[in-house]
């Protein structure tokens, strides 16, 4: 049986978990806060105390950690109780955080010196999509590495290889910046008509099914409509993503003026405090602009 080991149990890591015990798969969870991975204990779960232990039969590792910083310090900067000082020889680490693309070349890079595979393969489904194994993986890599991780990716959602080490990560930021802009212009969109007299949840139905229904306008629509803006994936998280991008984009010499206004709009909305709502809570941000 494959030996799995879990990273990382907090909102979207321990769902994901989850899955992969409800799969068959033999798990082992580590969270820098020990109470998170204890929780996975009764779904079968082996609880360790450091990343060190946790990875020590592990064929496979999965990390979904805050960025790249933690990332980095879980796989490397812990000295002994870091996970490359218990790596067995041959283990695919599959990255499933959202980082930059250059920390995830990085990664692979010194994971390579171990003799480690590595994935970099983030997601996109927030907590809905880990929950209910929907989620869209995005895995950069070499292909003989995707084609032995696959039975796991197939117990959290669909994944596609998307290029070499690196392009998960590229893909990912493509995913938040459409996302991002997304949240933005269905915000925008039913505060403007709820400014005209219109019902924005009729108006939501309306536009539903048209040129303009998508997931944001599906699920965080209704958030909006709703006024629940409880966190699922937070805002925070989003302006970080969103500037990762645009550090990606300058050392690209790419132009992202709409991701540069969108980011500009969450930091300002983290800024006034609502930084730790959904990222549907960019709503409350342009809600708060408008004049009486």
């Amino acid at each position: 049986m494959t030996q799995l080991t879990v990273l990382g149990c907090g909102l979207m890591g321990a769902p994901m978990a989850r899955r992969l015990l409800a799969a068959g798969f033999s798990v082992t969870a580590w969270n820098r806060t020990r109470a998170k991975a204890q929780a996975l204990e009764s779904a079968g779960a082996l609880v360790a105390e450091s990343p060190a232990q946790a990875v020590a039969q592990a064929d496979i590792v999965i990390t979904m950690l805050e960025h790249g910083k933690v990332v980095e310090e879980v796989l490397f900067g812990l000295a002994a109780d870091s996970a490359v000082a218990g790596l067995k020889p041959g283990a695919l680490v599959i990255d499933m955080s959202s980082i930059l693309p250059e920390q995830a070349r990085e990664h692979a890079r010194c994971l390579a010196l171990v003799g480690a595979a590595s994935l970099d393969a983030p997601v996109s489904g927030g907590t809905v999509g880990a929950q209910a194994g929907t989620l869209a993986i995005m895995a950069g890599g070499l292909a003989e590495d995707f084609e032995r991780a696959r039975p796991v990716f197939a117990a959290l959602g669909r994944p596609v290889h998307v290029g070499p080490a690196g392009s998960g990560q590229l893909a990912k930021l493509a995913n938040q910046m459409i996302v991002g802009i997304t949240l933005g212009a269905v915000a925008e969109a039913l505060l403007l008509a709820e400014r005209g007299g219109a019902d924005p949840a009729r108006v939501r139905e309306a536009l539903r099914g048209g040129f303009a229904e998508s997931r944001i306008l599906e699920v965080h629509g209704q958030r909006m409509v709703d006024g629940d803006f409880t966190k699922r994936g937070s805002l925070a998280i989003q302006l970080k993503d969103l500037n990762n991008a645009l550090h990606t984009a300058t050392g690209m010499g790419f132009d992202a003026p709409i991701t540069q206004r969108l980011a500009a709009l969450y930091a300002d909305a983290a800024s006034h405090g609502f930084d730790q709502l959904d990222q549907s809570g960019v709503f409350c941000e342009l809600q708060r602009r408008q004049k009486p």
